[in-house]
């Protein structure tokens, strides 16, 4: 069956490519209508997805992910919309220049073909990864994970349906149904059909992905990102920052998931950080420094609590003696997703923002704003934190690869 998908695909990948701009938003447009209008079958498909799912026993921070609303389908029909807003990046001229020997070189950016993207219990990705390919120009291979399969199954025969009444084919959009690990396996290994593959969702997921995948991978990231609290902060804001980077949505990979904290600062800032968690039922796993401080309002962490990812009202605590321990503890532990300082030192700032590897580091703001809608990509496929291809949220732009179109006029070498 996948073979099959995999030559679909790179029909349709043909036909999409010569797609101009008009074609490509005209079917997006037609996508987003006929997310609003079948509403109604993908509420009560993703109904049965989260009734399931609680009878698994699903946390709520999971259940959460899965779940879709009315207003959270006007959110995915207005991000459908949104893309279709962008710019086309199909086309753009990235450089262009003659040679000495009269040969003008015009590097160009261009689809890459077919993308597959492995996720789980996330239908939003459904739409946006959909939305984005196609706009890019690119078909894409969904297989999602079995907590969202009836979900996925009616948004991808929705937007099928409506690539189809708008005139591209219904095959640029593909969903695998087979939820089992043989198809994931099967889908990494398809060279001869898939350009690049992208992983979203769990460390778990995303490390046996880059480990088995034949397949380019771009590696999207866990998200173990760190709050640092230098001695030169403003403590409200620290704590409002904290606050919201943990709370505001812990599930998802830019949420803050440790608190460093600079030792000069920490008997103040602990107990009002403590208070802000303590309303919004988040625990803190502190070190013995921590525990001395805030006594039963914390809990003992323990070596597994430094570099993980909780996804739930769960923050690690630990206290620093420098900028510098910091930052080594941020090398140790970060996945290289986001990362953030707290000061009122603009050197201090300068210091951290230049020396922490990660695709976004913060300066008294957020983790939060690590997406591709707040950084004004419009909707994204994921958070690169590898280097190559792209790094950081993956917009329309980081969907292209790039050819040369050489003129000559003749020459010979």
């Amino acid at each position: 069956m996948l073979e099959q998908i995999g030559k679909q695909a790179k029909a349709a990948a043909r036909i999409l490519a010569g797609a101009d701009t008009k074609q490509k938003n005209r079917a997006l447009e037609t996508m987003a209508a006929a997310v609003l209008s079948d509403a109604g079958a993908i509420l009560s498909a993703n109904a049965a997805d989260m009734a399931a799912a609680e009878a698994r026993g699903m946390n709520d921070t999971m259940l959460d992910r899965l779940r879709l609303t009315q207003e959270r389908l006007e959110g995915v029909a207005q991000g459908i919309r949104d893309i279709a807003a962008l710019p086309d990046p199909v086309g753009r001229i990235l450089s262009d220049e003659v040679r000495p020997n009269g040969l003008r070189l015009v590097k160009t950016a261009v689809p890459i073909g077919v993308i597959a993207v492995i996720y789980e219990a996330r239908p939003n990705v459904t739409a946006d990864s959909a939305a984005l390919c196609l706009k890019s120009g690119n078909a894409v291979i969904l297989r999602g994970g079995k907590e969202a399969i009836r979900s996925n199954t009616a948004l991808a025969e929705t937007m099928r349906r409506a690539l189809n009444n708008a005139g591209l084919p219904a095959d640029c959009i593909q969903l695998v149904t087979d939820t089992t690990h043989e198809s994931a396996n099967e889908l990494m290994r398809m060279n001869a059909y898939v350009d690049v593959l992208i992983p979203r969702g769990s460390r778990r997921l995303i490390r046996a992905t880059v480990e088995q995948s034949t397949v380019p991978v771009i590696e999207t990231g866990s998200g173990v990102c760190h709050i640092y609290v230098d001695k030169a902060a403003d403590l409200e804001m620290a704590a409002d920052i904290i606050e919201n980077a943990k709370t505001s949505r812990p599930s998802v990979c830019n949420a803050a998931e440790c608190m460093l904290i600079h030792r000069e600062v920490a008997e103040k800032l602990l107990p009002i950080v403590a208070r802000r968690l303590e309303a919004k039922h988040t625990v803190i796993r502190g070190d013995k420094e921590v525990m001395a401080i805030l006594g039963p309002r914390a809990t003992p962490a323990t070596d597994e609590d430094w570099g993980k990812e909780y996804l739930d009202y769960i923050i690690a605590a630990h206290i620093v003696g420098s900028i510098d321990e910091a930052i080594d503890y941020v090398y140790r532990y970060s996945t290289g997703h986001s990362e953030c300082i707290v000061t009122e030192d603009p050197a201090a700032a300068e210091l951290y923002l230049t020396a922490v590897d990660a695709a976004a580091v913060y300066h008294n703001a957020s983790t939060r704003f690590t997406d591709g809608g707040e950084f004004g990509l419009g909707a994204e496929i994921g958070i690169s934190t590898q280097k190559l291809h792209a790094r950081g949220p993956l917009g329309l732009n980081e969907l292209t690869s790039m050819k040369f179109k050489v003129y000559g006029k003749g020459q010979i070498r």
